[in-house]
């Protein structure tokens, strides 16, 4: 691992990055290139095949002429990659090509660029852009996370305008791609990609936002096989190996091997991949925009909260797990117990016809007393409107412990109150701990 990481900079250790031994869980980009030809495995690219590989693709080849029409290449490069991303099992890579022709069909991928417009609001408020390209010619395009709203964003347009988007600007890069490839005489077919984790924190991790953006990487991985040269990961929080982890299940082992986290000098490696000036200043290059702008975002957004005004609708639909009738004059209790400091408590709930009190406690060590006067507040109770706009919100437990979730329907004497909600933990490295439970 730290041989690997040294072609990136320094090793990442807690020095040069707060992740720390995290990043023993992030695997690197193999680097098979830098072995003698003899010692390790072909890669399964043009002018680097086993007779095997070889005797695949052509076979391959025979099998989808059918479709060549249809596909964007009809390329050994293009058909190569569908055959990687299958390692070079023919049946499945077939149909993964033949699923993707549906695919394009159904986006209109061939016309999404001149035909189709996003939403204003995704224009205006979803951050990101291709900015500059890195040594080997490949186009960067960069990510940046902290400043996106992704609850304003959900409530604002359907998940299929945020597919149908992402499939636009991938279709972009790819035309550039193609471009790159005349002009420097070399095969160009992947990107670098920049993801700006600064400003990463608990409104990134609202489960719609986790489940949308899982339902995205699902459709790169499906459609867009190796279109990845790396990602350079940048600025990762404390947080970050939760959020990562949560998103993992999406990935393909091949795409986490290209994810490089990087710690402190992350500027530094930055500029062994990419000349100064195709980096803008914020990056540690030279590149500005043309009013002398350092973040160049003539070319990349940096998105914001997204303004009411663009709403559609007034919540997400979520399935809960549990629901339940809490009487007039009383409440109704959760606990989870939590294993490991700094684990993250989550939650979400709404409630029929009327609001619902909520407050976090957690429960003193050697008591099993239920009673809100012997335990102690973590989050006070407060009335929400969640019949109107269910409520989501979380914790970064700061010690191990029983945690006690309050529905509190005290106030209310008159009406019983139905809940639907949802509760969750998840440890350092993002894994769900045990159901909650009610107390018996």
């Amino acid at each position: 691992m730290e041989e690997q990481l040294r072609k990136h900079g320094p090793p990442l250790n807690h020095r040069h990055n707060p992740l720390g031994d995290f990043v023993d869980a992030v695997t690197v980009q193999e680097r098979t290139c830098d072995l003698p030809r003899n010692n390790r495995t072909m890669s399964g690219r043009v002018g680097d095949l086993s007779p095997k590989q070889a005797e695949v693709l052509q076979e391959f080849r025979e099998r989808v002429q059918d479709i060549f029409p249809l596909l964007p290449s009809q390329s050994d490069h293009y058909l190569l990659r569908w055959l990687r991303a299958r390692s070079f099992n023919i049946e499945k890579a077939e149909n993964m090509l033949r699923k993707h022709v549906e695919f394009r069909k159904h986006m209109k991928a061939d016309t999404i660029i001149d035909e189709w417009q996003p939403p204003e609001v995704i224009e205006k408020y979803v951050s990101g852009g291709m900015c500059g390209f890195d040594k080997e010619g490949n186009p960067i395009w960069y990510d940046v996370i902290g400043p996106l709203d992704p609850k304003g964003l959900l409530m604002s347009v359907t998940k299929q305008e945020f597919l149908r988007t992402k499939v636009r600007d991938t279709e972009k890069m790819r035309k550039v791609c193609e471009e790159q490839s005349a002009k420097l005489g070399t095969h160009i077919e992947s990107i670098t990609l920049i993801y700006d984790c600064e400003g990463l924190g608990m409104k990134h991790l609202w489960k719609p936002a986790i489940e949308a953006y899982g339902d995205i990487l699902s459709m790169f991985e499906e459609n867009y096989p190796e279109n990845l040269k790396r990602v350079f990961l940048i600025k990762a929080p404390k947080l970050f190996p939760i959020a990562f982890n949560l998103v993992k299940p999406f990935l393909c082992e091949d795409t986490r091997r290209k994810i490089v986290v990087l710690g402190g000098n992350w500027k530094d490696v930055l500029r062994k991949h990419i000349d100064e000036d195709q980096l803008p200043v914020a990056y540690g290059g030279s590149l500005t925009d043309p009013d002398g702008d350092p973040t160049c975002r003539s070319k990349i957004k940096y998105g914001g909260v997204v303004p009411r005004s663009y709403y559609v609708q007034d919540s997400i639909n979520v399935q809960y797990d549990q629901t339940v009738s809490i009487s007039r004059c009383s409440s109704f209790q959760v606990e989870s117990e939590v294993f490991s400091a700094n684990s993250m408590l989550r939650w979400q709930f709404a409630s029929e016809s009327a609001d619902i009190g909520f407050g976090v406690f957690l429960k003193t060590k050697g008591s099993d007393s239920q009673k809100v006067a012997d335990l102690t507040e973590i989050l006070p109770s407060e009335r929400y409107n969640a019949h109107f706009v269910p409520e989501d919100g979380s914790i970064t437990c700061a010690e191990p412990g029983v945690y006690v979730l309050r529905f509190d329907n005290t106030y209310s004497v008159l009406q019983s109150k139905k809940v639907s909600f949802s509760v969750e933990v998840l440890t350092p490295e993002g894994d769900p701990q045990p159901r909650s439970r009610t107390p018996e």
